[in-house]
């Protein structure tokens, strides 16, 4: 029998695994975050107002029917080509170059349609394209 006491020993908390845990954490999360710097980037975002600018003269309309048929300002094009349209839209600004073209697409029109219309609008050389809309009814 062994009736000395029994020495207890104190439990010790090693701080080094802890340290390298913290550390791995510190580094995972600064490589994997992401860092934008926007404040370098000067935008001049243009203004518009919801009144319609006063444009001398009346606009070119472009209209663009369901089916994709092309009219410059009530003339049907014989075709849906892009050169079609572009000397259509070349011999209506003939009489006042600078005129304003409206495209007027119908709702279900082609998303190609209105992208050919404004390709011809391009290569025409017209420089102020609008696209009609109407109003969204509540």
């Amino acid at each position: 029998m062994n009736l000395r006491p029994r020495r207890r020993e104190e439990p010790e908390i090693t701080l080094t695994p802890l340290i390298d845990v913290v550390f791995l954490m510190l580094i995972f999360f600064m490589v994997s975050a992401t860092f934008l710097n926007e404040a370098d980037m000067e935008l001049s975002l243009p203004e518009a107002s919801r009144e319609p600018a006063q444009r001398p003269g009346t606009p070119v309309e472009l209209v663009i029917n369901a089916e994709g048929d092309y009219y410059v300002d009530g003339t049907a094009l014989a075709n849906q080509q892009t050169n079609t349209v572009e000397r259509a839209l070349e011999q209506a600004m003939a009489n006042a170059p600078g005129t304003p073209l409206v495209i007027r697409a119908d709702g279900r029109t082609p998303h190609q349609s209105v992208v050919t219309a404004l390709d011809a609008a391009g290569r025409a050389g017209i420089e102020s394209v609008s696209i009609a809309t109407v109003p969204e009814e509540d």
